[in-house]
């Protein structure tokens, strides 16, 4: 009889999977566009203190991005990824890689952004999957909580 799965292992994927929430104060299309416009992008990625000194995005099908996020201590963090699907105003993924110090890529994750209406507001739900570790999840849902922070702050000064 072949061995049981380790249940730890088994539940290990959906332990190493990011979800998060968050109502913005703008329609699903102001707020679909701050993400898919290079213009708005730099102004608002990255955690608190971060700047994007270098943007390069090509949101379509297939379509790639490599951005340098800076932190307030002067050094860099390039990321990369590639648009699976852009279905304005509801839907957007992406690949989404941090890069070594080579340039290449490292463990890559999936990114899908719903984007649902509430009475001229937006839910929006971001998915990031799947994580090496608990702690790469949990370090990003610190970022990406950081983030939305300053996304709010765009949004609402449009």
């Amino acid at each position: 009889m072949p061995a049981s799965p380790n249940p730890r292992t088994a539940a290990e994927p959906a332990e190493r999977v990011l979800v998060i929430t968050r109502v913005f104060d703008a329609p699903p299309s102001q707020l679909f566009e701050v993400w898919s416009k290079p213009e708005h992008i730099a102004r608002w990625w990255g955690p608190r203190g971060f700047s994007v000194p270098h943007h390069e995005i090509d949101v379509r099908p297939g379509g790639a991005y490599r951005l340098c996020m800076r932190s307030p201590e002067g050094s860099d963090h390039w990321l990369r990824g590639v648009y699976r699907e852009i279905a304005p105003p509801k839907r957007l993924v992406f690949t989404y890689a941090w890069e070594n110090e080579k340039g290449e890529p490292r463990h890559e994750t999936l990114v899908t952004l719903t984007f649902e209406p509430q009475g001229g507001k937006t839910k929006l739900t971001l998915h990031q999957a799947v994580f090496e570790t608990v702690t790469a999840r949990d370090a990003h849902q610190g970022g990406w909580t950081s983030n939305f922070d300053r996304l709010a702050e765009y949004v609402a000064s449009r």
